[in-house]
């Protein structure tokens, strides 16, 4: 057999000891082929709109991918090279930033990218070589002849990929036009959601928080010169996202702290803000009083409340004015999550309809912070491993972090948190892989029953986010 040939091991992830294993294999195999329910991810709604075919193996696979782009920049290799921040790329160049992977694939070995590319690369599209510089070209081609077909359009593709609700990611001023079009295409089966992500609106020290505060008025019909009509064109705008499908919101600041400001006091903050003469306190005060506002507006409206905070954005000062945001630049910082939330929580944490699902990149908060509060608060729910830690080793810590604490009931689902569209079946894939590893090891260990894990693992991959979502029964 060829050095070159590669397929991806049947057992990957599953534990090593023989008998736990088979447990393994009998919870995965139950998870296997269940739908993809993915609630947080950042695939434009255009791509299944158009439905046009991709156009290189480099645009799907690499330029889009922010966990790809970031290993090799940090191995020397320029963005630019790569088509980060650029238009199409020509066949060429294409060519050329594939050609850079495969030298740099080893660097890739350990990694969850590698180990989702792999089976992309032989899942998807059928390749059971390794990608090398040496089969560079031949993988290359591969893909591209088989882009080119009807069966490797995005639309087949996520029919292929048993993909039941894919949730995008939206300005709050957006009209949601591609989201109406797909909802009435007779001739689309699928399910997909915008998520109303208005961080950017709510943070004060920004010199165009004027500005934005005039478009959130324009796209609301509300004139928003004064704190009273901000916080009224944000109710209405939620409302529009979910009067469009959207089941939640998405929030990350520097820090998850919220408060709750005198109306007055709010409304004398904002007023400095959009003059542009707010003090840096200030600006944080008012920034977690509007945050806060969010979670009211949650408890009215119902919207899933999602909160990723702490990771300090755009690190890299000149690689951000170069190629824009989400990049690979940003770095995670550590994080608290008790006394901050504390506000809301005394404030909505115990309404019917208030949800909050909260993530971090600060792995020792899920067991000292995350999981006990989702063990008291009904309404609030331990986010997956996101990011940086969305990773074999790291995922099977949080089962072991929270499980204890909380079991499986008060954990969010797997989240896949992706621009690349074909790393989603990988993604979510790896992540029933994990679950069953778990869960197969507290079967051998006599700390479950078997019948217990066998009935989990019939409802996490699809019912149980649904569930957490808001997103109705199965359809």
């Amino acid at each position: 057999m060829s050095t070159d040939a590669f397929v991806p091991h049947p057992d990957r992830l599953l534990p090593v000891d023989p008998a736990v294993r088979d447990i393994a294999r009998e919870l995965y195999g139950r998870m296997a082929e269940q739908p993809i329910v993915s609630p947080h991810g950042h695939v434009d709604p255009r791509l299944l709109l158009d439905d046009t075919p991709f156009t290189d193996p480099t645009s799907l696979f690499i330029t889009p991918d922010h966990y790809v782009t970031r290993l090799l920049h940090a191995r020397g290799v320029s963005l630019a090279d790569l088509g980060v921040g650029r238009g199409p790329l020509s066949e060429a160049e294409a060519r050329h930033a594939w050609g850079l992977l495969a030298e740099h694939w080893r660097a890739y070995a350990g990694t969850p990218s590698r180990l989702w590319m792999e089976h992309e690369f032989h899942e998807v599209f059928g390749i059971e070589k390794v990608l090398s510089p040496a089969t560079a070209d031949e993988l290359y081609d591969h893909i591209a002849e088989r882009l080119a077909r009807p069966e490797f359009r995005p639309r087949a593709l996520f029919e292929q990929f048993r993909i039941e609700v894919l949730a995008t990611t939206d300005d709050p001023c957006d009209d949601l036009a591609p989201h109406r079009a797909l909802a009435a295409d007779p001739g689309f089966a699928g399910q997909v959601v915008p998520t109303f992500r208005p961080d950017r609106y709510l943070e004060p020290a920004r010199p165009d928080f004027a500005q934005l505060a005039d478009a959130l008025g324009e796209a609301a019909g509300i004139d928003t010169a004064g704190y009273a009509g901000f916080t009224e064109a944000m109710r209405v705008r939620r409302l529009f996202f979910r009067e469009h499908g959207g089941v939640s919101t998405d929030h990350s600041h520097a820090d998850a702290g919220t408060a709750r400001l005198a109306e007055e006091e709010a409304a004398r903050l904002f007023a400095q803000a959009r003059a542009g003469r707010i003090a840096p306190a200030d600006a944080v005060a008012l920034r977690r009083h509007l945050l806060a506002d969010q979670a009211r507006m949650a408890a009215d409206d119902g919207l899933v409340m999602t909160l990723h905070p702490a990771v300090h954005r755009n690190h890299h000062a000149e690689t951000f004015a170069r190629y824009g945001a989400d990049v690979g630049a940003d770095i995670p910082t550590s994080v608290t999550f008790v006394d901050g939330l504390a506000p809301v929580l005394n404030d909505v944490g115990l309404e019917k309809d208030f949800r909050l699902v909260l993530f971090t990149i600060d792995e020792t908060v899920f067991s000292r912070e995350i999981a006990p509060l989702a063990g008291f608060y009904p309404s609030v729910y331990a986010g997956a491993p996101w990011w940086f830690i969305d990773a074999p080793d790291a995922i099977l810590r949080y089962r072991r972090a929270v499980s204890e604490t909380i079991g499986y009931s008060r954990t969010s689902g797997f989240i896949d948190d992706t621009r690349a569209f074909c790393s989603i079946p990988a993604r979510h894939d790896m992540s029933r892989r994990l679950d069953a590893n778990h869960l197969a090891t507290l079967v051998a260990e006599h700390r479950v029953r078997l019948e217990d894990a066998a009935a989990l693992v019939e409802t996490l991959p699809a019912q149980h986010p649904r569930e957490v979502f808001k997103l109705g029964g199965t359809r």
